[in-house]
């Protein structure tokens, strides 16, 4: 197995014969591997060729595995220093991804925490122009988003001056400052009614970049390193495109990601036909968990051929994911 993932070659019995000192013969060698092939862990791709995994084989492999490999130390304070220069939740996960790309040289995905149960702690408004405003929605996880709005216009006058944006500022946080995200459309609406015309219109544009934003915030996927598959394109016979058509379909992968049931290990490994997906079949995917500041758990993982180092892959799954847990839980 480890032969296969380290030189992409089949193994044959010489071969192990060679490199290993088991004190028996090749000819036992290969008894041995028959009975492998017999119960379909091992495979021959070509007539008289060595052998390679099977889906069977891996999942022998991973279920079996016995010892992960550790994190050096300077791959643990790369780690930590990498995450810890993150401005902002969305920093945070975005450099997460790209880390833990470059650490397994896999595609790296990330689940950005459910909205749902995440309340609003500020809304900024700054005047760009007299028709453009920006509006920043800053939540509990630290999380900040940006819209800009274009407003409309009064016959002789904006509709709004400073004055004006810093009463309309002091009101909605007066109502959403604590509320859930999911609650904020119908608490604006509200507002809305309350107002006279001219401020009323202003809102509406306000709050329906909010609500935008809100929408844009569900539960999806930060990936990284999808140029990864390219170096590995050997290991998907015919084409990639399928496997890249599959990461597109987020919702579907995002569906698949979550509903993995970690182990005593802490992570999940779905492998080639085990994923539903189509498109993955000659994929695995590495999954494990990581609590966000609010205290819900999301996953973090990788997701490449099934001719990838298992054993690395979970140690810097689980690295990173205790890492970005700290560090949430520190704001």
């Amino acid at each position: 197995m480890q032969d296969y993932v380290a030189s992409r070659e089949p193994v044959g019995s010489k071969t192990i014969v060679d490199r290993y000192s088991f004190g028996v013969s090749a000819a036992t060698i290969r008894n041995d591997m028959a009975a492998l092939e017999e119960d379909g862990l091992i495979a021959a791709p070509h007539t008289s060729s060595g052998r390679v995994p099977t889906d069977k084989g891996y999942r022998m492999f991973v279920d079996h595995l016995a010892e992960v490999r550790a994190m050096t130390t300077a791959q643990r304070m790369a780690i930590r220093t990498f995450l810890e220069e993150g401005a902002d939740l969305d920093d945070v996960l975005a450099r997460t991804v790209r880390m833990l790309s470059q650490l397994t040289n896999q595609v790296a995905l990330v689940q950005i925490p459910v909205v749902p149960r995440s309340y609003v702690r500020h809304v900024e408004l700054v005047l760009l122009s007299p028709s453009r405003l920006l509006v920043v929605l800053i939540t509990d996880a630290g999380r900040v988003d940006q819209k800009v709005v274009e407003l409309p216009q009064g016959d002789d006058q904006p509709l709004v001056d400073d004055v004006a944006l810093a009463e309309l500022r002091a009101r909605i946080n007066g109502v959403l400052v604590g509320r859930l995200l999911a609650d904020v459309p119908a608490t604006l609406q509200s507002l809305a009614e309350t107002l006279p015309a001219p401020r009323r219109t202003v809102l509406e544009r306000i709050g329906a970049a909010l609500s935008a934003t809100v929408d844009d915030r569900q539960d999806r996927l930060i990936l990284a390193g999808t140029a990864n598959l390219a170096r590995t394109e050997r290991d998907f016979p015919g084409s990639i495109l399928p496997v890249l058509e599959a990461i597109e379909e987020q919702v579907v992968l995002l569906r698949l990601f979550r509903e993995m049931e970690l182990d005593e290990r802490g992570v999940s490994v779905s492998i080639g036909r085990e994923n539903p997906l189509v498109g993955l079949a000659e994929t695995s995917i590495l999954a494990g968990g990581y609590r966000s500041s609010a205290g819900e758990v999301a996953r973090i993982g990788v997701l490449g051929p099934t001719r990838m180092d298992y054993s690395g892959n979970i140690a810097a799954v689980r690295a990173v994911a205790r890492y970005l847990s700290k560090l949430l839980g520190e704001e």
